[in-house]
């Protein structure tokens, strides 16, 4: 890969993670979903059954953007090669009850800058009722 073709993939990269904070705010799943390339993997978290079909990560993004309240803020990004690490904090729920997690978020793209794996560092004692 030239240097070029490097630059312009870490800016698709940025741009798509950017993008997928932006859609946990106030997109869809079908949004978040089509951040992903065909055949994707998401692990999140790191040992759970893997998603592999746009049906099952629209479900499990759904849960996310059915929610009322949601609040997602990047505290850092790296990118190096084909791979972004990003860690950000997630505050989900209702009026009633809210949730608040900081994963870290491993992602790797093909050169089109579509997700082909995404795997998500917590654990469920990360998650804290606020």
């Amino acid at each position: 890969m030239t240097t070029d073709q490097q630059i312009d993939l870490s800016e698709k990269i940025n741009a798509v993670v950017t993008a997928y904070i932006d859609a946990l705010n106030s997109g869809t799943a079908e949004e978040i979903a089509d951040l992903y390339a065909d055949g994707a993997t998401v692990e999140d978290p790191i040992g759970a059954p893997l998603r592999t079909t746009r049906d099952e990560l629209v479900e499990f993004y759904g849960i996310i953007t059915g929610m009322p309240h949601r609040d997602a803020t990047v505290a850092w990004t790296r990118v190096a090669g084909d791979t972004a690490v990003f860690e950000f904090t997630l505050v989900t729920g209702t009026d009633e009850a809210k949730f608040k997690i900081t994963p870290v978020d491993i992602m790797v793209f093909d050169e089109n800058g579509k997700v082909t794996s995404m795997r998500a560092v917590w654990n469920p004692s990360d998650l804290e009722q606020i």
